[in-house]
Protein backbone atom coordinates (compact mmCIF):
# COMPACT_ATOMS: atom_id res chain seq x y z
CA UNK A 1 0.00 0.00 0.00
CA UNK A 2 1.45 3.50 -0.94
CA UNK A 3 1.42 6.00 2.32
CA UNK A 4 -0.91 8.31 0.23
CA UNK A 5 -3.94 5.45 0.59
CA UNK A 6 -3.64 5.44 4.00
CA UNK A 7 -5.16 9.11 4.78
CA UNK A 8 -8.74 7.46 3.61
CA UNK A 9 -8.81 5.50 6.37
CA UNK A 10 -7.80 7.94 8.82
CA UNK A 11 -9.85 10.07 11.47
CA UNK A 12 -7.69 12.63 12.23
CA UNK A 13 -7.79 13.66 15.69
CA UNK A 14 -7.77 15.89 18.04
CA UNK A 15 -9.48 15.57 21.28
CA UNK A 16 -7.13 17.22 23.98
CA UNK A 17 -8.27 19.25 26.77
CA UNK A 18 -6.32 22.58 25.78
CA UNK A 19 -7.66 22.25 22.39
CA UNK A 20 -8.34 25.92 21.23
CA UNK A 21 -10.75 26.43 17.56
CA UNK A 22 -7.48 27.98 16.31
CA UNK A 23 -6.43 23.93 16.51
CA UNK A 24 -9.45 22.35 15.69
CA UNK A 25 -9.54 24.85 12.66
CA UNK A 26 -5.56 23.43 11.56
CA UNK A 27 -7.31 20.03 12.00
CA UNK A 28 -10.18 21.04 9.85
CA UNK A 29 -7.76 22.38 7.05
CA UNK A 30 -5.55 19.40 7.14
CA UNK A 31 -7.74 16.51 6.87
CA UNK A 32 -9.57 18.50 3.37
CA UNK A 33 -5.94 18.94 2.10
CA UNK A 34 -4.93 15.32 2.84
CA UNK A 35 -9.11 14.01 2.39
CA UNK A 36 -9.01 11.78 5.32
CA UNK A 37 -11.75 9.82 6.29
CA UNK A 38 -13.03 12.37 8.89
CA UNK A 39 -12.21 15.04 11.69
CA UNK A 40 -12.72 13.19 15.10
CA UNK A 41 -13.29 16.20 17.15
CA UNK A 42 -14.32 17.66 20.91
CA UNK A 43 -18.35 18.13 21.07
CA UNK A 44 -18.27 21.95 21.67
CA UNK A 45 -16.40 22.43 18.20
CA UNK A 46 -18.39 19.94 16.75
CA UNK A 47 -20.72 23.10 14.84
CA UNK A 48 -18.44 25.26 13.66
CA UNK A 49 -16.12 22.71 12.11
CA UNK A 50 -19.51 21.18 10.29
CA UNK A 51 -19.83 24.41 9.48
CA UNK A 52 -16.43 25.61 8.56
CA UNK A 53 -16.22 22.37 5.82
CA UNK A 54 -19.21 22.66 4.47
CA UNK A 55 -19.52 18.68 4.14
CA UNK A 56 -16.12 18.02 2.83
CA UNK A 57 -14.97 16.18 5.33
CA UNK A 58 -17.04 14.40 7.84
CA UNK A 59 -16.92 15.67 11.44
CA UNK A 60 -16.81 12.56 14.21
CA UNK A 61 -16.75 13.36 17.80
CA UNK A 62 -17.20 11.16 21.23
CA UNK A 63 -19.98 10.64 23.53
CA UNK A 64 -19.01 9.85 27.14
CA UNK A 65 -15.10 10.37 26.77
CA UNK A 66 -13.27 9.35 27.96
CA UNK A 67 -14.25 7.00 30.92
CA UNK A 68 -17.38 5.91 29.52
CA UNK A 69 -19.35 5.96 33.22
CA UNK A 70 -22.17 8.48 32.66
CA UNK A 71 -25.40 7.16 32.77
CA UNK A 72 -27.15 5.82 29.71
CA UNK A 73 -29.70 8.83 29.68
CA UNK A 74 -26.50 11.10 29.63
CA UNK A 75 -25.48 9.92 26.34
CA UNK A 76 -28.04 9.84 24.52
CA UNK A 77 -28.48 13.22 25.18
CA UNK A 78 -24.76 13.87 24.27
CA UNK A 79 -25.25 11.89 20.57
CA UNK A 80 -28.61 13.95 19.78
CA UNK A 81 -26.69 16.92 20.41
CA UNK A 82 -23.64 16.21 18.01
CA UNK A 83 -25.83 14.62 15.21
CA UNK A 84 -28.27 17.78 15.95
CA UNK A 85 -24.90 20.06 15.42
CA UNK A 86 -23.74 18.08 12.26
CA UNK A 87 -21.74 15.06 13.43
CA UNK A 88 -21.83 12.78 10.93
CA UNK A 89 -19.86 9.55 13.10
CA UNK A 90 -20.23 8.86 17.11
CA UNK A 91 -17.44 7.53 18.71
CA UNK A 92 -18.90 6.63 22.23
CA UNK A 93 -16.96 5.28 25.31
CA UNK A 94 -18.78 1.97 26.84
CA UNK A 95 -19.43 1.61 30.24
CA UNK A 96 -16.24 -0.34 31.78
CA UNK A 97 -16.42 -0.81 34.87
CA UNK A 98 -20.19 -2.35 34.17
CA UNK A 99 -18.88 -4.84 31.52
CA UNK A 100 -16.26 -5.49 34.45
CA UNK A 101 -19.15 -6.66 37.03
CA UNK A 102 -20.88 -8.98 34.62
CA UNK A 103 -23.43 -6.42 33.48
CA UNK A 104 -23.60 -7.32 30.14
CA UNK A 105 -27.48 -6.14 29.25
CA UNK A 106 -27.00 -2.99 30.74
CA UNK A 107 -23.64 -2.36 28.44
CA UNK A 108 -25.47 -4.30 25.11
CA UNK A 109 -28.87 -1.74 26.12
CA UNK A 110 -26.80 1.60 26.40
CA UNK A 111 -24.66 0.76 22.92
CA UNK A 112 -28.18 0.16 21.70
CA UNK A 113 -30.06 3.38 22.81
CA UNK A 114 -26.67 5.40 21.27
CA UNK A 115 -27.42 3.85 17.93
CA UNK A 116 -31.23 4.15 17.97
CA UNK A 117 -30.46 8.07 18.71
CA UNK A 118 -27.59 7.72 15.89
CA UNK A 119 -30.19 6.92 13.21
CA UNK A 120 -28.46 5.82 10.14
CA UNK A 121 -25.45 7.40 11.13
CA UNK A 122 -22.00 5.65 11.93
CA UNK A 123 -21.47 4.21 15.37
CA UNK A 124 -17.88 3.07 16.76
CA UNK A 125 -18.02 1.34 20.37
CA UNK A 126 -14.88 1.72 22.35
CA UNK A 127 -13.94 -0.85 24.76
CA UNK A 128 -10.49 0.69 25.65
CA UNK A 129 -8.58 -2.82 25.12
CA UNK A 130 -5.69 -1.73 27.51
CA UNK A 131 -8.40 -2.05 30.70
CA UNK A 132 -9.76 -5.23 29.65
CA UNK A 133 -8.31 -9.01 29.66
CA UNK A 134 -8.64 -10.95 26.45
CA UNK A 135 -12.09 -12.66 27.87
CA UNK A 136 -13.84 -9.21 28.26
CA UNK A 137 -12.39 -8.16 25.00
CA UNK A 138 -14.30 -11.34 23.06
CA UNK A 139 -17.59 -10.57 25.39
CA UNK A 140 -17.45 -7.12 23.84
CA UNK A 141 -17.27 -8.12 20.04
CA UNK A 142 -20.00 -10.17 20.92
CA UNK A 143 -22.03 -7.68 22.65
CA UNK A 144 -20.94 -5.51 19.73
CA UNK A 145 -22.31 -8.04 17.04
CA UNK A 146 -25.30 -7.46 18.75
CA UNK A 147 -25.76 -4.54 19.49
CA UNK A 148 -26.34 -2.61 16.02
CA UNK A 149 -23.61 -0.06 15.92
CA UNK A 150 -20.84 -0.07 13.11
CA UNK A 151 -17.57 0.02 14.45
CA UNK A 152 -15.44 -1.43 17.26
CA UNK A 153 -12.47 0.80 18.48
CA UNK A 154 -9.73 -0.33 20.57
CA UNK A 155 -9.00 2.81 22.25
CA UNK A 156 -9.52 6.41 23.76
CA UNK A 157 -5.76 7.43 23.52
CA UNK A 158 -6.50 8.64 27.24
CA UNK A 159 -6.05 5.73 29.27
CA UNK A 160 -2.83 3.56 30.08
CA UNK A 161 -1.98 2.37 26.43
CA UNK A 162 -3.42 2.83 23.01
CA UNK A 163 -4.10 0.08 20.24
CA UNK A 164 -1.81 -2.90 19.70
CA UNK A 165 -1.37 -4.94 16.80
CA UNK A 166 -3.07 -8.22 18.77
CA UNK A 167 -5.84 -6.15 19.87
CA UNK A 168 -6.61 -5.48 16.22
CA UNK A 169 -6.51 -9.08 15.08
CA UNK A 170 -8.65 -10.58 18.29
CA UNK A 171 -11.24 -8.07 17.96
CA UNK A 172 -11.62 -8.64 14.09
CA UNK A 173 -11.39 -12.27 14.60
CA UNK A 174 -14.30 -11.90 17.02
CA UNK A 175 -16.19 -9.42 15.24
CA UNK A 176 -18.93 -10.51 13.14
CA UNK A 177 -17.88 -8.95 9.21
CA UNK A 178 -20.59 -6.55 9.57
CA UNK A 179 -18.84 -4.57 12.43
CA UNK A 180 -15.77 -2.81 11.16
CA UNK A 181 -12.67 -2.27 13.59
CA UNK A 182 -10.80 1.01 14.40
CA UNK A 183 -7.50 1.41 15.75
CA UNK A 184 -6.29 4.31 17.63
CA UNK A 185 -4.20 5.41 20.06
CA UNK A 186 -0.35 5.43 19.44
CA UNK A 187 -0.42 5.13 15.82
CA UNK A 188 2.92 6.84 14.97
CA UNK A 189 4.10 5.94 11.74
CA UNK A 190 2.84 4.77 8.09
CA UNK A 191 4.34 1.55 8.65
CA UNK A 192 2.18 1.08 12.31
CA UNK A 193 -0.73 2.37 9.99
CA UNK A 194 -0.10 0.03 7.14
CA UNK A 195 0.67 -3.31 9.90
CA UNK A 196 -3.13 -2.26 11.61
CA UNK A 197 -4.96 -1.50 8.12
CA UNK A 198 -3.49 -5.76 6.92
CA UNK A 199 -4.44 -7.08 10.21
CA UNK A 200 -8.42 -5.98 9.38
CA UNK A 201 -8.60 -2.50 10.69
CA UNK A 202 -10.59 0.25 8.41
CA UNK A 203 -10.36 3.14 10.36
CA UNK A 204 -7.38 4.60 12.31
CA UNK A 205 -8.07 7.08 14.96
CA UNK A 206 -4.58 9.20 15.06
CA UNK A 207 -3.47 12.87 14.58
CA UNK A 208 0.75 12.01 13.79
CA UNK A 209 -0.50 10.41 10.38
CA UNK A 210 -0.55 13.89 8.85
CA UNK A 211 1.50 15.61 10.92
CA UNK A 212 4.66 13.02 9.46
CA UNK A 213 3.28 13.53 5.83
CA UNK A 214 3.62 17.21 6.48
CA UNK A 215 7.53 17.25 7.73
CA UNK A 216 8.15 14.64 5.22
CA UNK A 217 6.66 16.67 2.39
CA UNK A 218 4.11 13.95 1.20
CA UNK A 219 0.99 15.37 -0.54
CA UNK A 220 -2.15 13.65 -0.29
Amino acid sequence: MDDKEVFQYVDHTLLKQSATWADIKQICDDAMAFNTASVCIPPCYVKKAAKYMQGKIKVCTVIGFPNGNMTTAAKVFETRDAIKNGASEIDMVINIGMLKAGEYNYVLNEIKAIKKACGRKILKVIIETCLLTDDEKKKMCDLVNKSGADFIKTSTGFSTAGATFDDVKLMREFSAKSVQVKAAGGISSFDDAKKFLELGATRLGTSRIVKIAKEQGIKA
